[in-house]
């Protein structure tokens, strides 16, 4: 009986079953669908990928200034180098670099006569002998002098005779021209002995002279005092210590430290658009504000010098001057480095476009433009640079924004926006 009831009670008519099954299943099957779909989308969504952020920049007009930068240094303009002008004993340079000296007034050193060499007994007694031998040598002269003289005496009295003797017609012209030729004779004889005498006197001097050199050196000569030959302050001591010198020796150079002019050495290929009377801007001298200064002049010949890198370039010195400098650029010396920027092209009125936002494909120059959030390569035709900006002289306009020094992710319709901050 309770199976009876318990079966009537649970039990449901067979329409009713039917009916329930299929609605729960597309129930579930529904609901696993839409989980399975939003997975997939999750997954997808997630694997989209991402904008990528990029600075941009703008294609605008203005000015370009285009210049060339490289090292320099300082240099005085006018040097004085003071050398030896004799050869002698020179005393010890006391003035230091950085003193200032006078022209004509200051004393830079002293040259004093050269020591003789140090000599024993039988040098000084050869000397002496050499002194007696030249004196010897004068009174033979002498003597020889005063026979040539006798000889011409009774010479010119014999041809004296003969002449008178001639117009009386009793001498033959044989005898007379023997006896002119004779008196002549003598006459340059004496004449010669006359010259002989004055050698041995020369001689004799001599050879006092070199004696008088090794008994009294310090009374065989005059010091002469070396002075400055113009106004300024000593660069450098090129020879400081008391030494023997010979003529040209250098000592010293001077120069004005306030008289200075920029040397700068630039490539020959940028040299040329560089003129006389070119704006220059010299930096990182020490002071705050740039220095302003004009090129002067441009050397018309080149040399070589090799970059850091092993390359041969060729370079030209160009020399500036600077202009109304202020006082701080008084501390500026000789030979100090400064960083010269000469323009060598200008336009108040041109098409830029930052130079972070191009790159090359084979020859041509192209730039990403920023288009509705993403990167479209465009192809410009690019002018002058000054290294921040660029000319373009065509392919964009102005006003288009340009992604600057994109990245290596970044090819044409990359989804791209702008970086905040």
């Amino acid at each position: 009986m309770a199976d009876d009831k318990t079966k009537t009670k649970n039990s449901k008519p067979p329409w009713e079953e039917k009916a329930n099954g299929p609605r729960k299943g597309r129930l579930r099957r529904f609901i696993l669908w839409v989980l399975a779909l939003g997975a997939v989308g999750a997954v997808g969504y997630g694997l989209r990928p991402k904008p990528i952020e990029v600075e941009l920049g703008v294609v605008s007009r203005g000015p370009l200034t285009v210049n060339v930068t490289e090292e320099g240094k300082t240099r005085i303009r006018n040097r004085y180098i003071v050398s030896c002008p004799v050869a002698g004993q020179m005393r010890r340079v006391t003035l230091k670099a950085g003193d200032e000296v006078k022209a004509n007034e200051t004393v830079i050193t002293v040259i004093e006569p050269t020591l003789a060499p140090l000599l024993d007994a039988r040098s000084k007694a050869q000397a002496e002998a050499r002194v007696s031998a030249a004196d010897a040598g004068r009174l033979k002269a002498k003597e020889a002098l005063d026979m040539a003289k006798t000889a011409l005496q009774f010479a010119t009295t014999n041809w004296n005779r003969v002449k008178n003797l001639r117009e009386k017609g009793t001498v033959s012209d044989t005898d007379r021209d023997n006896a002119e030729r004779d008196a002549e004779m003598k006459t340059r004889e004496m004449q010669a002995a006359e010259f002989s005498l004055k050698v041995a006197e020369y001689e004799l001097t001599q050879a006092k002279a070199a004696l008088l050199q090794i008994e009294s050196p310090a009374g065989s000569g005059t010091a002469i005092d070396i002075r400055a030959p113009v106004s300024g302050r000593v660069l450098k001591v090129l020879q400081e210590s008391a030494m023997v010198v010979t003529p040209g020796t250098a000592i010293l150079e001077i120069g004005d430290p306030s008289d200075i002019e920029i040397e700068a050495e630039i490539l020959s290929r940028d040299a040329v658009g560089i003129k006389p009377g070119t704006p220059v801007v010299i930096e990182q001298w020490g002071g705050d504000a740039p220095l302003a200064a004009v090129v002067r002049r441009i050397e018309p010949a080149a040399f070589t010098k090799v970059s850091a890198l092993g390359v041969e370039e060729q370079r030209v010195i160009v020399l500036c001057d600077l202009t109304h400098p202020p006082e701080a650029a008084k501390a500026l010396g000789d030979r100090y480095r400064v960083e010269v920027r000469i323009a060598v092209w200008h336009s108040d009125d041109v098409l830029l476009v930052p130079a972070g936002a191009l790159f090359r494909e084979g020859s041509e120059w192209k730039t990403f433009r920023f288009d509705q959030d993403a990167a479209r390569t465009v192809t410009i035709q690019s002018g002058k640079t000054d290294g921040r900006m660029t000319q373009v002289l065509g392919g964009i306009e102005a006003g288009a924004q340009v992604l600057l020094h994109p990245p290596d992710t970044v090819k044409d319709g990359v989804a791209v926006k702008k970086r905040e901050g």
